[in-house]
């Protein structure tokens, strides 16, 4: 802004500087060094012909009439135009032995005076462009030829996307040098014309429009120019599983304004591509394996390294575990009367599913715990009756409230009351049989998605990846 600013200011400066030479410099207010003291008649008569000679052979001035006395020549009569009798003025200025000039020319006000010259120059003007029919005809002969050899080979979609890396890059570039060959068609047809001012005027405007659509389109613009950084590198391929700025989905496609997931829900989600492109992306497609993670807590007088260790040998019987990386099982913090237990575990996710796998992996550890004499802590409350004692000449006691207290542990002389029973009868074997196959339900509808609709898509499975 501060140079466009900066050079409409030069523009106004360089403009206004030849205007104020014509208003104040008029040649009709020059006088000569030294004026003769003394002017002969003869003298005067020599520059009114003089003057008159010159006025006749201009049409706009044939009506202006001169007097001259002493060296001083009277304009009168009318113009057209001010600009004429200026005209008149300075002319006669010119003129040797011209003292000064009085100008008393009036302005033709009449209706013949106005429309005549009108007619005129329109007249003139049509007869100049039936002359230069043929040069005008050569002019668009030219333009036809460079803008048209422009638009054959931008049509080639095969060449450049050869020269691209993906089809919306490639129909950008087309785009642009169909462009660059329509202006240089009409650079080339107006400097044969010799318009070069009415080509620089068309630039001027071609620039202030720009800029004014620029501001007012700046959102579309910063979407459009990620679209294309995006579809250059991409940082998913179309029905990678993704989470963008915490939205979660499956990658439909990738137009020129936005990013279209189908989230988990199967749901259509939009992300307009500027916040794509500036957004942290996390990919879970693009590394097949995956580690899943699980708490268990088990009571604080077991031994916490064997249940971590029967919690990995549990995992590694599983099926679907992967034997590199092994799986992992540690104390992580003991509590007041429980030792938490995180176990891990990778799997292969184009064979099992992830919350699938999780599941049957928490269960089967358990289980195993379970089956290992391991106590899991469950809910215990702790019933405590008060019994106030009885007050000298009162009553009896009141009867007992019962009040209640919820601590993870018992002691002596309490009543206890447990939880659920886990069902696991002593000295059976867990049994894990989940199926833990992927659910690709989500992926087949993003595939029907992409088959069926007939939107523009700008992923590309050829294009290099981040």
């Amino acid at each position: 802004m501060l140079r466009f600013i900066a050079a409409l200011f030069l523009l106004l400066t360089l403009t206004a500087g030849p205007a104020f030479a014509q208003a104040g410099d008029s040649p009709a207010e020059a006088v000569p060094a030294t004026i003769a003291a003394e002017s002969a008649p003869e003298d005067d008569a020599r520059i009114t012909r003089r003057i008159e000679q010159l006025f006749s052979e201009i049409d706009v001035l044939s009506n202006v009439a001169v007097t001259v006395e002493a060296g001083v020549a009277t304009l009168t009569g009318e113009t057209a135009s001010t600009e004429a009798a200026r005209r008149a003025e300075t002319l006669a200025a010119r003129v040797e032995g011209v003292a000064t000039v009085e100008n008393r020319i009036q302005r033709d006000v009449s209706l013949g005076g106005r429309v005549d010259p009108a007619l005129g120059q329109a007249a003139e003007q049509l007869r100049a462009g039936v002359r230069a029919l043929p040069l005008v005809g050569l002019a668009l002969l030219v333009f036809v030829a460079i803008a048209g050899f422009g638009w054959l080979v931008t049509g080639r979609k095969a060449l450049w996307r050869r020269v691209t890396p993906n089809l919306f890059v490639a129909e950008l570039v087309a785009a642009s040098a169909r462009a660059v060959s329509v202006v240089l068609g009409v650079v080339a047809a107006l400097s044969l014309l010799d318009a070069t001012a009415l080509l620089g005027a068309l630039l001027g405007l071609a620039g202030v429009v720009g800029l004014a659509l620029g501001f007012a389109v700046k959102d579309t613009i910063e979407n459009y120019v990620a679209s294309v950084m995006l579809s250059v590198r991409q940082p998913f391929r179309p029905n990678d599983h993704v989470v963008i700025d915490g939205h979660e989905g499956r990658v439909i496609r990738l137009t020129s304004r936005a990013t279209v997931l189908m989230t988990l829900d199967g749901n259509h989600l939009r992300i307009p591509n500027a916040a794509v492109f500036k957004a942290v992306i996390l990919n879970y497609t693009r590394n097949a394996d995956r580690r899943f993670d699980f708490k268990l807590g088990v009571d604080a007088d077991d031994d916490g390294e064997a249940a971590a260790r029967a919690g990995v040998e549990t995992l590694k019987a599983l099926p679907f575990v992967l034997g590199d990386p092994e799986p992992l099982g540690f104390i992580e913090q003991a509590g007041d009367s429980t030792l938490d237990l995180r176990f891990s575990a990778w799997i292969n996710q184009t064979q099992s599913d992830f919350v699938k796998s999780r599941s049957a992996g928490l269960a089967a550890v358990k289980m195993a715990l379970e089956h290992g004499g391991f106590t899991l802590p469950e809910p215990i409350y702790r019933l405590r009756f008060d019994q106030p004692p009885a007050l000298p000449g009162a009553g009896p006691a009141p009867e007992a409230r019962p009040r209640q207290a919820s601590e993870a542990g018992s002691g002596p002389g309490t009543g206890t009351r447990t939880g659920p029973e886990t069902g696991t009868e002593s000295g059976a074997k867990p049994v894990i049989a989940a199926d833990t196959r992927p659910d690709e339900a989500i992926k087949r509808r993003v595939e029907q998605e992409r088959a069926d609709a007939g939107d523009p898509d700008l992923l590309s499975t050829d294009a290099p990846r981040e």
